[in-house]
């Protein structure tokens, strides 16, 4: 989705920038999103600077694509700042599976459990929670409670029959917890299955090798 679909944003750009530095700024934003698309984060980031200098910084749509860039460069507390300001704005949980990876990259693991327990109570939609457990598990295992972190991620657990992205993440995470346990037989089911909807999901296929060999 390109930027400004969800709302007109080139209508709240014109009343904060005027009519000429409004459309400016949309072209900005909207070469930043593809190229954000399209993995070039640097490049990205270079088409956001110009209007992140504006008084449009602290619009929504800016604050949420420049946090998702600076997470994608690795730049956790740059990146959570945005995102935190990103979720006041909107009151959305949309993104708070990538602001609790943050504070999971920062080892602030306090502040994944509060995020993965608002997203819990919130429930916003199957993906969103689903990517949330996925890094409450992540931080988990993190500190060494591997138990605690494949439990989670097998609560509720069902292989659906046509799968979504979010549930072959969550079976690949859960794959990957149970082969690091020392359960290869379930890390073999869950992989084979991710290969049997998904081939070459990830590292899938190389995965399911090594455990068969």
């Amino acid at each position: 989705m390109s930027v400004g679909e969800a709302r007109d944003l080139a209508a709240v750009l014109r009343q904060r920038l005027g009519a000429e530095r409004g459309r400016w700024a949309l072209r900005c934003l909207n070469k930043a999103a593809e190229a954000f698309q399209s993995e070039y984060h640097r490049e990205a980031l270079a088409q956001l600077r110009p209007v992140m200098d504006t008084e449009a910084a602290d619009v929504a749509e800016v604050r949420e694509l420049h946090g998702l860039i600076l997470y994608r460069l690795r730049r956790w507390r740059a990146a959570a700042r945005e995102l935190e300001a990103f979720g006041a704005l909107t009151r959305s949980c949309e993104q708070t599976p990538v602001l609790a990876d943050c504070y999971r990259a920062m080892e602030r693991w306090d502040k994944v459990e509060e995020l993965w327990d608002e997203l819990r109570r919130e429930s916003p939609s199957a993906g969103l929670v689903a990517e949330g457990r996925i890094v409450a598990a992540g931080a988990l295992a993190d500190r060494g409670r591997l138990p605690d972190a494949v439990a989670l991620l097998a609560d509720g657990w069902r292989t659906p029959r046509n799968p979504q992205e979010f549930h072959l993440r969550r079976a690949y995470a859960l794959a990957d917890l149970y082969d690091r346990g020392g359960d290869q037989p379930a890390a073999r089911r869950l992989f084979t299955w991710i290969e049997r909807h998904s081939p070459g999901f990830a590292d899938s296929t190389d995965r399911l090798a090594d455990l068969s060999a």
